[in-house]
């Protein structure tokens, strides 16, 4: 297996990492969960460099890259759901949307065709990854400022579920937007699947 595909993996097994120790109400488990995320967020960028770089692409990165950053920002929102920090109606159109369009990309696979992400839909993708890396960092950083007698309080003071939903909104239409895109560039496909 290739560098570009495990860092793939990577990405996936993260995912979960991410998810139970952010959710451990300690400010170390905060820093060390937004640190995997980010992380994890970073293994994005660099398989797809470095399978570009060095002519390394293959089908199994082609179909397995973006699957990784669904499960990735599907376990985020989720998280961020369950913590009350992101609306569970504008998360479940994301999910539905990723869900659908991997359904998508799997029959096209199952019929011999290789769909690949849209340069929108990597957009989507950086614009998800920065809306929920600047919650998480403002969750940890409240939590850092809670042990320490407010330090940052003033970075802080802001109305920050408007700002949160502000980001979330965008991301969430945009998200929709790309689900309609695919729908219309592979109609024919999907017309012929469903008869």
């Amino acid at each position: 297996m290739n560098t570009p595909n495990k860092l793939t993996l990577a990405r996936i097994i993260l995912s979960p990492a991410f998810a139970v120790v952010f959710m451990i109400e300690n400010h170390w488990c905060r820093i060390i969960g937004f640190v995997v995320f980010i992380f994890a967020s970073l293994t994005d960028l660099a398989d797809g460099h470095y399978a570009r770089k060095y002519g390394i692409i293959t089908g199994f990165g082609k179909f397995m890259d973006p699957l990784a950053d669904k499960i990735l920002v599907t376990t985020a929102f989720i998280v961020l759901v369950a913590m009350g920090y992101a609306r569970a109606w504008m998360i479940a159109l994301i999910v539905g949307r990723d869900f659908y369009v991997t359904g998508i990309r799997s029959m096209a696979a199952y019929r011999g065709t290789l769909i690949t992400p849209s340069r929108l839909a990597k957009y989507k993708t950086i614009l998800q990854m920065v809306s929920i890396s600047f919650i998480l960092l403002v969750v940890t950083m409240d939590s850092i400022s809670s042990l320490y007698n407010g330090i940052w309080a003033s970075l802080l003071d802001f109305n920050r579920m408007l700002v949160f939903d502000i980001m979330i909104g965008i991301t969430t239409a945009i998200t929709l937007f790309t689900g309609l895109d695919y729908t219309f560039r592979y109609f024919s496909m999907l017309k012929n699947i469903l008869r």
